[in-house]
């Protein structure tokens, strides 16, 4: 059963290292909301943009991909590409020798942690520009949410320009791509405390609001594993 819950765990490449590296490169064919990509993602599920040239060196992201097949394989997903009210829909479609950027902000990352001390040790092992989660808990206050969902991480992702969350589970640290709602890499991970911080760790006592209200009751690790 051990050999076969690690071949489980380790099904997900980790390549150079836990987090997955930002890739460079083009459309090779499109057929629908089929794509082929000219260089394969690292990893099935990692999301990237499409990034057409207009001339006159005018160019802008139109469309949002996600890695299917480990041949290249990708199809177009249904996401906003900028959030803002007053900038217009670009409806550019995705053509041959458009380029690709995929890990797309995946050095901005967002860390749910069970307590401080493993928020800490987690943020000073790696050099990457961390979310904090205090962002992520006002976010859900002013939005009346009552806890992390795969729904609302994508938005939160696409507002505050967050590229991966990475959750800190019961053994295990996985890492979370928002904008396809897959995982993309996980490690094992020891020393953790018994009883995680309830919804996860944040520098505010309290929040008026759902979970971050003064009675907030339930399980982090429950919590993160449904994510």
């Amino acid at each position: 059963m051990h050999k076969i819950a690690l071949i489980a765990l380790f099904s997900l490449p980790l390549f150079a290292g836990f987090f997955p590296q930002t890739v460079h490169t083009s459309i090779k064919s499109v057929k629908d909301r089929s794509i082929t990509l000219n260089s394969k993602f690292p990893v099935n599920g990692m999301s990237g943009v499409v990034i057409h040239n207009y001339g006159n060196d005018l160019t802008a992201i139109t469309s949002r991909i996600t890695q299917t097949s480990s041949d290249g394989s990708a199809s177009l997903l249904n996401a906003d590409i900028l959030h803002h009210d007053e900038l217009p829909t670009i409806k550019t479609a995705v053509s041959p020798k458009d380029k690709v950027i995929g890990g797309y902000l995946y050095n901005n990352v967002l860390l749910l942690a069970p307590d401080a001390d493993t928020y800490a040790k987690i943020v000073s092992s790696d050099t990457k520009k961390w979310i904090h989660p205090d962002l992520f808990a006002l976010y859900l206050s002013v939005e009346g949410e009552e806890g992390p969902t795969k729904e609302n991480l994508a938005d939160f992702a696409k507002k505050y320009q967050v590229g991966l969350i990475y959750i800190v589970r019961k053994n295990t640290a996985a890492l979370l791509d928002p904008i396809s709602g897959k995982i993309v890499s996980q490690k094992p991970m020891a020393d953790l405390p018994t009883k995680g911080k309830f919804p996860f760790y944040m520098r505010f006592e309290a929040l008026e609001s759902g979970w971050f209200g003064s009675k907030a009751e339930g399980n982090y690790y429950n919590t993160m594993e449904s994510l």
